[in-house]
């Protein structure tokens, strides 16, 4: 027999990990969403040396068009391209409406 019970209301099974709130879970690798997730980080940034301004602009390009592809409201793009030993440094900053956007940006850029 399984050590899963079923409620007499529900057909749902009840699962021990419900009756724990995010910080005293039953399982070690279950964490509630909004403890990892709080929108307190909606920015992502991006720094590279490249050897002359024309990648520059052109990783600039390709990844304000995976940022528009993301967004759901205007993400803000800044950056900064400014002249270093070896070439040319681009920095960038995208901060998105929402944390999940950030994270979902990210992750498509691996």
């Amino acid at each position: 027999m399984s050590d899963v019970t079923m409620s007499s209301k529900s057909t749902q099974p009840l699962h021990s990990i419900n009756k724990y709130g995010a910080e005293e879970t039953a399982a070690c690798c279950c964490v509630d969403v909004g403890t990892i997730m709080d929108n307190t980080d909606c920015t992502a940034s991006y720094s590279h040396v490249f050897e002359n301004e024309a990648q520059a602009k052109e990783m600039l390009q390709s990844l304000t068009e995976r940022a528009r592809g993301v967004e759901s409201e205007p993400c803000e793009i800044t950056s900064r391209m400014e002249k270093v030993d070896g070439g040319v440094e681009l920095n960038i900053d995208f901060t998105f409406s929402c944390q999940a956007e950030t994270m979902i940006f990210q992750l498509a850029l691996r």
